[in-house]
């Protein structure tokens, strides 16, 4: 009886979501003339397929350290506040942005730029994890990143690809599976420019299998002692490695094999080169590509050095959006540009912008989100957010609404405690008007 029961309600899935009743009803009266021949188990994975089959993915341009709003997409030229950095005119007549960003000027037309992201959060280690799952660190629940759950709902699990890659090496606090487990841990590309470290087989096919059988084997002993968990996510790890290395799918992270004139369109350096690989990856069925730009912590001499971080993003970030365009793919590749928080209205002794979560910017581009807009606004110094603010919620309801992932929807803690993937906020509707 406790099987049948289980088997109609479906309650937990994967040992680690639940389903919410008000879904349930919602489902059965969307099925009902088919209820007989369709169970819940049916209905819920002919959604996933629909949500799979609609084929939309997501690229986050994360700029690591929290870059300055003033010198990127909030310039502020008539203020003190506002430094030495003069705005420029768009592709967009009205909407101005900081003239470092001329590449991105261009293009602004695709562009919505969010100028009232507030939040309370100006540590980075805090604020990174803020910013990549939607919810503060809490010792008792292991969150799902961003990424990972996009990968869950919406990635190709067949696939030899992983469906979640973050490229410029391991970001501190940006998470992973979480309590959806390793599956949905990211590949951590180190460098775009080269190929993934360990990725060449040492042996042919039928040689390497064996191999696995034998450490298979050799992990009995730990299995049967209480390790058996453990074991198992080590191998499924292990296993997934070996069938992407020994596909011809690898192919992909190579970037060289781009024509040299698209390579050059990109623009040089490891940004450009993560940006490409993002477009690659994306184009083979990826559903989530994280790329790293380092260097934002500008607490001094924080002009030159804006300067130099968006001669490195500019150019890359642009020609990102403009490719996806023009090969028909924007529409289904969600773009962010963003960091933890932004800088200080005030200019330090050193020249520099303190952490600053008061206001901040983000950009948007793709993925059906309407370009060529502005929302929110702050004051002439840039001290307080005046029109429309927009909180860390809001901003993560908005993706997950964009890629058609129910924002509600519930992961299941390992104590048992139902975890929305979003705990409140309201959907920008400016986005998409």
């Amino acid at each position: 009886m406790a099987f049948s029961l289980q088997h109609h309600t479906h309650v937990s899935l994967r040992g680690s979501r639940v389903v919410r009743r008000r879904d349930f009803l919602k489902a059965s009266a969307a099925f009902g003339a088919a209820a007989g021949a369709l169970s819940w188990t049916d209905v819920l994975a002919a959604r996933a397929d629909e949500l799979r089959d609609r084929g939309m993915s997501c690229i986050l341009l994360w700029m690591s350290g929290g870059p300055s709003q003033f010198e990127t997409f909030s310039p502020k030229p008539g203020h003190a506040n506002g430094g030495e950095t003069k705005a420029i005119d768009t592709s967009v007549a009205g909407i101005q942005i900081a003239e470092n960003l001329p590449h991105m000027a261009k293009i602004a037309d695709e562009l919505a730029i969010i100028r009232s992201m507030t939040s309370k959060e100006g540590n980075h280690q805090r604020a990174t994890y803020l910013l990549h799952h939607g919810y503060l660190p809490m010792a008792s629940v292991k969150h799902p990143t961003l990424g990972a759950n996009v990968a869950d709902q919406i990635g190709n699990a067949a696939s030899e690809l992983p469906s979640f890659v973050q490229i410029g090496g391991r970001l501190p606090n940006s998470g992973g599976g979480g309590l959806l487990g390793v599956d949905y841990d990211p590949l951590i590309i180190q460098s775009a420019s080269k190929p993934p470290q360990n990725t060449t087989p040492s042996s042919e096919a039928t040689r390497f299998a064996r191999r696995m059988q034998l450490l298979e084997s050799m992990q009995g002993d730990f299995a049967a002692a209480g390790g058996a968990q453990v074991v198992a996510d080590q191998l499924k790890v292990a296993k997934r490695a070996t069938d992407m290395i020994h596909s011809p799918r690898m192919a992909v992270f190579d970037i060289e094999r781009e024509p040299e004139q698209v390579r050059e369109s990109y623009g040089s350096g490891e940004f450009a080169a993560g940006c490409l690989m993002a477009r690659r990856l994306v184009e083979q069925g990826v559903t989530f590509v994280e790329v790293h730009a380092r260097g934002w912590d500008t607490h001094q001499d924080n002009f030159a050095a804006v300067r130099n971080l968006c001669g490195n993003v500019d150019q890359p970030s642009a020609r990102l959006i403009a490719d996806l365009k023009e090969r028909g793919m924007l529409d289904k590749t969600l773009v962010l540009w963003m960091g933890e928080f932004g800088r200080t209205p005030q200019i330090n002794p050193r020249g520099g912008r303190d952490h600053f979560p008061k206001a901040f910017n983000v950009a948007l581009a793709g993925g059906g989100v309407r370009g060529g807009q502005v929302i929110g606004a702050t004051n002439d110094a840039g001290t307080e957010v005046t029109d429309r603010p927009v909180l860390i919620p809001d901003l993560f309801r908005s993706v997950y609404h964009t890629l058609g992932i129910d924002a509600d929807y519930e992961n299941m803690s390992g104590g048992g405690r139902p975890i929305k993937i979003v705990d409140g906020g309201e959907v920008v509707e400016e986005l998409f008007s």
